[in-house]
């Protein structure tokens, strides 16, 4: 993309200090079974205990307005509370249970969030997202049980006038989680060649990459340039990237432009050696430039998990012969791009990629032509940035509703937020202004980490395990004399560093430990 804890943290400080507020429970309520009692709240409160530590337990009631039926369980008051709304379950085969819940919240409080706890082992949650226009977004989280015992636990710790919704509790046998877990390294070497320098959390000068994986990133993503002006981007870059990235035990993700520069929903250009050819011969130069590039990081010990078969293809690939108002020449284009990759490797996962987010329709018409067409995939790969690909809600319905229509997983292959407003090297940011920001979302290194946080969470609440995960785009892209947007020319400068999840001291920033989602 470019120019156009998981949220159940386990053990651990943040967790331990949200902890404290229900250390000191009471006996339990008496409700114990299996399963959940009155999970929709259509009985009130009945089958649901309430605990605070300040005496607001009235912070915590029913009320009209549910997701499905009539009742919702809230959390407000009009002071400041703390509250916890749950339920005991016993009897219970030891196992991976998972809690499913549909939630609100207006944001801004200290904490939200839904946990299963006393369960055995380390209390698991997920917090809420600020939700927009009342939309409802349901939310997962596993545990193991062992001891047959675990509690339901619904918490709010707010200010005066915040609320939080829930309803409709499941809990079911089953685990959740997110196998990708990635980032885009595309730009890292060309940074690295102008001097950029980064540091982990603690201070501590290190390699990009590695400190990234430290954090918990499993994935690199890598784009490729045909013949790119600068030199970086190509085969050789890509080899070599790969190279390290698999060193350190990560998978890598292989992004084609077929382009010779940026391509995305505005621009889809040959690359120049291409320019002349057919669209016979553009087959072919698809077909081969794929096999050669996936055969050479087969051949040096890294073969590619993951390969996508063009970027951001909304509008179609190579124009004008792969536009989408020709569609059947399109999915010819796709369909040599993806045979080549099997060609090398039949484990390697085939991804079409949309910059479509939270565009369901948008991204019905574009498989439902690809699939009518017979063009082979694995994967569904979706950008998603909150300023233009609509509300998490939206990103929810596109990829709950995808995945169950096609019976393929997703993946939000490009995501990313802003840690500050500020410019450091005097290129207008893509996003500068608070108007762009999502509400709920300050451009702060907490506004930024809690985003990607409740992308990932949305992502790992598609339904039947078929939520990949999401990789985070150019994390280590900072502000470098030389290291610009343009490739034909040196004086470009980037209009992404404050998205990036190092600091303008080259820090890294909070929003990476969320690359340690479970």
């Amino acid at each position: 993309m470019y120019g156009t804890t998981h949220t159940r943290r386990t053990a651990g400080t943040v967790a331990a200090l949200a902890g404290l507020l229900f250390a000191a429970l009471p006996a339990q309520a008496a409700h114990a079974a299996t399963t959940p009692a009155n999970p929709g709240f259509e009985s009130g409160s009945t089958g649901w205990s309430t605990y605070s530590a300040g005496g607001q337990s009235a912070a915590s009631f029913t009320e009209a307005g549910g997701h499905a039926g009539s009742t919702r369980l809230s959390h407000w008051s009009a002071s400041a509370y703390k509250v916890e709304t749950y339920q005991y379950l016993s009897g219970l085969t030891d196992g991976t249970y998972t809690l499913s819940a549909w939630v609100r919240s207006g944001g801004g409080q200290k904490s939200a969030y839904l946990a299963l706890r006393n369960c055995g082992g380390a209390e698991q949650r997920t917090d809420l997202p600020p939700t927009a226009n009342g939309a409802w977004i349901r939310l997962v989280t596993s545990v193991k049980v062992t001891g047959g015992a675990c509690t339901i636990s619904l918490n709010s710790d707010a200010h005066a006038g915040e609320w939080a919704n829930f309803d409709d509790i499941t809990f079911t046998q089953g685990t959740t989680g997110l196998s990708v877990r990635g980032g885009d390294l595309s730009t890292l070497p060309k940074n690295e060649a102008h001097g950029a320098t980064y540091r982990n959390a603690s201070g501590t000068a290190g390699d990009a990459m590695t400190i990234l994986k430290n954090s918990g990133m499993n994935y690199v993503r890598l784009k490729v340039w045909v013949n790119p002006a600068d030199g970086y981007n190509n085969k050789t870059r890509v080899l070599a990237m790969a190279k390290r990235a698999k060193a350190l035990g990560m998978k890598t993700l292989i992004d084609f432009h077929y382009s010779d520069a940026w391509a995305d929903p505005g621009k889809q250009i040959k690359p120049a050696a291409w320019a002349g050819h057919s669209y016979s011969q553009l087959r072919t130069d698809v077909y081969n430039h794929t096999y050669d590039v996936l055969n050479a990081l087969k051949a040096q010990g890294t073969t590619a998990d993951m390969v996508q078969i063009g970027n951001e293809t909304n509008a179609g690939m190579l124009w004008p012969e792969g536009s989408t108002d020709n569609w059947s020449q399109l999915a010819g284009l796709l369909t040599s791009g993806a045979d080549a990759a099997k060609a090398v490797s039949s484990g390697t996962k085939v991804a079409l990629h949309l910059a479509k987010g939270g565009d369901n329709a948008g991204t019905r018409w574009w498989f439902d032509n690809a699939v009518s067409r017979g063009v082979p995939f694995d994967v569904i790969a979706l950008s998603y940035y909150g300023y233009w690909h609509g509300s998490l809600s939206e990103l929810q319905t596109n990829l709950d509703d995808t995945a169950s229509r096609y019976g393929k997983p997703v993946l939000v292959a490009e995501t990313a937020y802003a840690h500050t407003l500020a410019d450091d090297d005097g290129l207008e940011n893509n996003v500068a202004t608070a108007a762009q920001l999502v509400a709920g979302y300050p451009a702060t290194p907490a506004g930024q980490a809690a985003n990607l946080r409740d992308v990932m969470n949305v992502v790992e609440a598609v339904p039947n395990g078929r939520g990949l995960g999401a990789v985070y785009w150019e994390p280590a892209w900072t502000a470098v004399t030389g290291s610009g947007w343009d490739p034909a020319d040196p004086s470009s400068g980037n209009a992404w560093e404050n998205q990036a999840v190092f600091d303008y001291d080259g820090k890294l920033l909070p929003a990476a430990t969320w690359f340690n989602h479970r």
